[in-house]
């Protein structure tokens, strides 16, 4: 059914759902102190703040994955006990986290249906009749694969629609979104945005988590904000715009990168010629100089970081050669790759670049173990060493955390990806590779990630960084590759470096390419 209006209901009925007072301590450290979050039916509502402000906490307690020290939930006026998941539900509230929960062997139908019950017939499921009943919600969220489809085969926009999908089959009241945009290109985007338009018509709630703030302005109504534990405003549509939000998420302005337009080209650190590997990567040539830091931009799917991979190792090239400081260099392996002198943050640093259950310490010296143990013949480590290193990049970038024993998975985001660089620091390696370095970072961590990125090119250091995000490159790069459909279509250095130049490119035609 069609909510007529929202913010008319809104006088006469109580909100779908209200938070208040939502007080939690982790370990003596307050995650939460007092928050409150305010739902209408109908409504997208942001949730924004920095790294470690509480937004993941809050929405843990209303998942019933954590429970509150204090506080109070209510949903439809009346206050509620939500200890499980199975309760959250139970209330008409679904969560699709940034981790996307679904198993890669199932089909579509048995993802969609995973946690539900099922018909049977016979004493077997009857998923003949489920199919039936399931097809029209899944064309409404636009799943165009047969149900049939094994999930592993999709991309991540579509196993973002399935999970939409299951909360509808589940009679949401309320979906929360966490960074749903985050690995999605822009036209896969504007779908979600078309999806979340749609939920929001017909009464469902949508409360959305994003650092991308371009995105809170356009689809919200309305946007709650968390610093430090605190929630610290309430902004209607009609107050927001972006500083107010940025003053609201950092506690004030956020000092924008001074463009770097004195870079004077320097010696060539590494050459690549031609090289390949199909069908993402086609004749790719460039060279990376000293001191020098090169974006790779485009869409999703571009090549991108299948590029940075056969640089760094970790896949193997049909074709080319590459030159480190004038000699061969041919990785066969990651490990060859560091100790010729290059580093990598790859784009999924949870999966790829962290060991979450391990401590902070134990994640910043992971690649650097040879400065850390008292000698070749006595092969034990030196804690005092480790202790000192460790402790010493925490304070230089700032990595909020109660202690370098702390496991790093504990961390929000943008504090675990200062570890995965801080990791690099250590080694100082001649080449840094970061693959999209601020995805789901807060913008003042993201500030803080680029100025050090300008640090590290300052001392000597060259910096490749892939990102799909178009304003994230001009004023952090001095020069700008742009591939599409895996060729380089342009390179743009200078004034020339523009987010339109950007987007214009990474959408260049087949005869525009180079060969």
């Amino acid at each position: 059914m069609l909510a007529s209006n929202p913010e008319k209901e809104a006088s006469t009925t109580p909100p779908f759902l209200v938070a208040r007072g939502i007080r939690k301590t982790y370990g003596g450290a307050q995650a939460l102190k007092g928050v409150s979050l305010t739902l209408e039916a109908g409504e997208v509502h942001g949730l924004v703040g920095a790294n470690g402000a509480g937004k993941s906490t809050v929405i843990k307690i209303l998942a019933g994955l954590a429970h509150a020290d204090a506080g109070e939930v209510a949903i439809d006026g009346n206050v509620v006990a939500i200890t499980n998941p199975g309760q959250a539900t139970d209330l008409g509230m679904n969560f699709i986290h940034q981790e996307l929960a679904f198993i890669p062997g199932m089909t579509v139908l048995e993802n969609i249906m995973l946690g539900l019950p099922k018909k049977s017939r016979y004493g077997m499921v009857d998923w003949k009749t489920i199919a039936r009943d399931v097809e029209p919600v899944a064309r409404r969220v636009g799943i165009t694969a047969p149900l049939s489809a094994e999930v592993k085969d999709l991309s991540t926009a579509e196993n973002w629609l399935i999970n939409i999908c299951r909360a509808l089959i589940r009679k949401a009241r309320l979906i929360v979104m966490d960074e749903p945009t985050a690995s999605l290109s822009a036209a896969e985007s504007e779908k979600l945005f078309t999806i979340i338009e749609d939920l929001r018509s017909s009464g469902v709630a949508i409360l959305y988590v994003s650092h991308r703030l371009d995105e809170i302005l356009r689809l919200c109504h309305r946007v709650t904000v968390f610093r430090d534990g605190n929630s610290v405003a309430v902004i209607e549509k009609s107050e927001l715009t972006r500083p107010r939000l940025v003053e609201a998420i950092v506690g004030g302005a956020v000092e924008p990168l001074a463009r770097n337009n004195g870079y004077q080209r320097q010696e060539t650190v590494l050459s690549v010629k031609g090289i390949t590997r199909l069908p993402k990567v086609n004749n790719i040539s460039f060279e990376l100089h000293r001191g020098e830091v090169l974006g790779i931009g485009g869409l999703v799917g571009a090549g991108r970081s299948e590029l940075v991979r056969l640089i760094y190792g970790a896949d193997r090239p049909d074709a080319g050669a590459m030159l480190l400081e004038g000699k061969a260099f041919a990785p066969r392996s990651p490990s060859q790759a560091v100790k010729a002198g290059l580093g990598l943050v790859p784009e999924e640093r949870r999966a790829d670049g962290l060991v979450l259950t391990k401590s902070v310490a134990f994640n910043l010296q992971i690649a650097n173990l040879a400065n850390i143990i008292r000698s070749p013949a006595l092969p034990l480590i030196n804690y005092r060493r480790r202790e000192t290193l460790s402790a010493d990049i925490v304070r230089d970038l700032a990595v909020k955390t109660q202690s370098i024993e702390t496991p790093v998975g504990l961390l929000s985001g943008g504090n675990q990806q200062k570890v995965v660089i801080g990791r690099w620091l250590l080694r100082a390696p001649k080449i840094l590779i970061l693959d999209e370095p601020t995805r789901g970072v807060d913008i003042g961590a993201r500030a803080d990630i680029h100025r050090l990125i300008r640090s590290l090119a300052a001392r000597g250091m060259a910096v490749i960084v892939v990102s799909s995000e178009p304003d994230e490159l001009p004023d952090l790069c001095d020069r700008v590759l742009v591939m599409a459909e895996s060729h380089i279509v342009s390179e743009l250095t200078g004034n020339d470096i523009t987010r339109n130049a950007i987007v214009e490119a990474s959408y260049a035609s087949d005869s525009k390419k180079r060969t």
